[in-house]
C-alpha cells in the first residue's frame, strides 16, 4: 500500500490515537526532537511510524488526502 502523502499532521495523530490534537503536536515535537531535526522540518510517515512503534498499514488507513 503506497501512502497518501510523505508527511503527518497533529490531526492525523489525534484520529489515529484517540487523543487531543494538543497531544500530537506535542508528540510531533518530541519525534523532531528524536529524529534531530528542526521545528521548522516535517515528521514523515515512516518516522512517526518507527517511533510510535504503530504498523504503517494502520496508520495509512487514517490518513485523510
Amino acid at each position: 500500500m503506497t501512502p497518501k502523502r510523505a508527511c503527518i499532521y497533529p490531526k492525523d495523530i489525534q484520529r489515529i490515537t484517540g487523543r487531543s490534537e494538543r497531544y500530537g503536536r506535542k508528540l510531533l515535537n518530541d519525534i523532531r526532537n528524536y529524529f534531530g531535526k528542526e521545528s521548522y522540518q516535517f515528521v514523515t510517515i515512516k518516522e512517526f511510524v518507527e517511533y510510535s512503534g504503530i504498523e504503517e498499514e494502520i496508520v495509512n488507513k487514517y490518513l485523510i488526502d
